[in-house]
């Protein structure tokens, strides 16, 4: 395909003003002018196959935001986007399957043309409807061409019990019928969903929980790429990329994909969670959005958390433990960092690992629990996560004789952690001790740091010298306080 030129450019992922201003003073903007330029039509998973090998030969990421995928979802799915498959990405819940839809609009071109006032958003070039090649009959080289963002190019459903025939293909419209046409006129059909997704990408969410009468009436827009409404047969050659995305669970027992549209998708992506520790915390540092600072030492332990949380017994794995748990646990930590911040004027909020303690209340309805283990939920979280905050401590302070801080502490310097405890507190509990210094540089806390930072690294050795009962800890109803002693 031969592109027009510009010479205005904008950066933006949305469609801004100026964006629009720019392509109309510099594009084509008849039939005419488009043919003059030299411009062809193509398939789009002709132009997503071309832009992902131009990405992949420049070396430039045509997957951004998407973590953990590198070297076994991603190839996969590029394989199949070169091949020209429909596609379907079955995984758990929580790992990322829409995020990952949705970045295939960057493998777009940024812009394409319309013809003007169009249903379908058909080629200047190439119209398919009726009245579409009506005026480009009668207008020729005057048809009016308007350029469409890539994001207007992607459409996505999530499918429902009640989603109907006419909400994915489209139905008879009785305003047109009113208007005095008849019902074997073409112009009397309301698109849908997939005939306005021509030239586009169209996602469907939770494929199995469509009706299977509503399955079927995909078959011929995956085959021969037509669509039927109450009798017509519109020969309308859809030019579309069908993804959607499913769970294991759903595909084998609330709900299936048929067995003919599961052989028209040419391609089926199995994804998962992230197989790494380091994968985990970049994931939940990218998305998370928190209020407060949280050091990377507590997401390596919330990481640890939800990898423990994966492989337990305890937890039913066939609904598994979303990514948005990882999310939703740090931003919760911040958020009790924060508190604190307010309650007694500790700034800047830093969280340190006594906050870790309000992810098991908070976040336990998140988690779908075997049958016998009713009334042990909380005992089991507790339990899990003071394993990842051990495996944290031993990874982090690994070759770090800890013995030194663990005598100081039992022979007369008991140190009080909580809500209410302000870090400048609990490090004047301790006397100085080279120890310290190498806790807090090992986990990334200098001298000239906030001092809530060093805290939050004493108080993970600390925790630590309990864990392996090195120390006793001493929990106060009254106030809220821990003691180390």
């Amino acid at each position: 395909m031969t592109k027009v030129g510009w010479s205005c450019s904008t950066s933006t992922v949305r469609v801004s003003v100026r964006s629009v201003v720019c392509v109309t003073q510099n594009l084509a903007r008849t039939a005419g002018e488009l043919r003059a330029a030299g411009h062809l039509p193509r398939g789009v998973k002709t132009e997503i196959r071309e832009n992902l090998l131009a990405a992949l030969r420049e070396g430039r990421n045509p997957w951004p935001g998407i973590v953990g995928f590198d070297r076994t979802v991603l190839p996969q799915l590029e394989r199949a986007l070169l091949a020209g498959h429909d596609i379907v990405l079955l995984g758990e819940r929580g790992q990322g399957k829409t995020r990952l839809l949705r970045t295939l609009v960057s493998l777009l071109d940024e812009w394409t043309p319309v013809i003007e006032g169009s249903e379908l958003g058909e080629h200047p070039l190439d119209p398919i409807t009726p009245e579409s090649r009506r005026r480009a009959a009668e207008l020729g080289d005057d048809l009016p061409v308007v350029w469409r963002h890539r994001d207007e190019r992607y459409a996505e459903k999530l499918a429902t019990p009640d989603t109907s025939v006419g909400d994915l293909v489209g139905d008879v419209d009785p305003v047109k019928v009113a208007q005095g046409r008849s019902l074997g006129d073409p112009e009397t059909i309301h698109y849908g969903l997939l005939p306005r997704a021509h030239r586009g990408i169209i996602a469907i969410n939770e494929l199995p929980d469509l009706a299977e009468r509503i399955q079927v009436a995909l078959l011929n827009v995956m085959e021969e790429r037509d669509i039927q409404v109450r009798g017509y047969t519109l020969r309308l050659p859809l030019d579309v990329l069908l993804v959607a995305t499913a769970n294991p669970e759903d595909y084998t027992n609330r709900g299936r994909i048929i067995t003919p549209l599961k052989d028209r998708f040419g391609a089926e992506v199995r994804t998962h969670y992230p197989l790494e520790v380091e994968a985990e915390v970049d994931m939940v540092r990218q998305e998370a959005e928190l209020v407060a600072e949280v050091g990377d030492h507590l997401l390596e332990i919330i990481a640890r958390f939800v990898r423990h949380l994966r492989e337990s017994s305890s937890i039913d794995q066939r609904s598994g433990v979303s990514a948005r748990f990882a999310i939703a646990a740090a931003e919760t930590v911040a958020a009790s960092a924060l508190r604190r911040s307010a309650l007694i004027g500790e700034t800047p909020a830093i969280a340190r690992p006594v906050d870790l303690e309000s992810v098991p209340d908070v976040l336990r309805g998140k988690l779908e629990f075997e049958a016998g283990e009713e009334g042990r939920e909380e005992e089991v979280l507790v339990h899990l996560l003071r394993r990842s905050i051990a495996d944290t401590a031993r990874a982090r302070l690994a070759g770090l004789n800890l013995r030194t801080l663990a005598e100081v502490v039992s022979d007369g310097h008991p140190v009080a952690t909580g809500d209410r405890v302000h870090a400048g507190d609990l490090l004047a509990a301790l006397p100085e001790l080279p120890i310290l210094h190498e806790v807090a540089e090992r986990l990334g806390a200098g001298p000239k740091d906030p001092v809530g930072r060093i805290a939050s690294a004493v108080e993970l050795a600390l925790e630590s010298l309990y864990l392996t009962r090195h120390l006793s800890k001493d929990n106060s109803s009254d106030d809220d306080r821990s003691v180390y002693g």
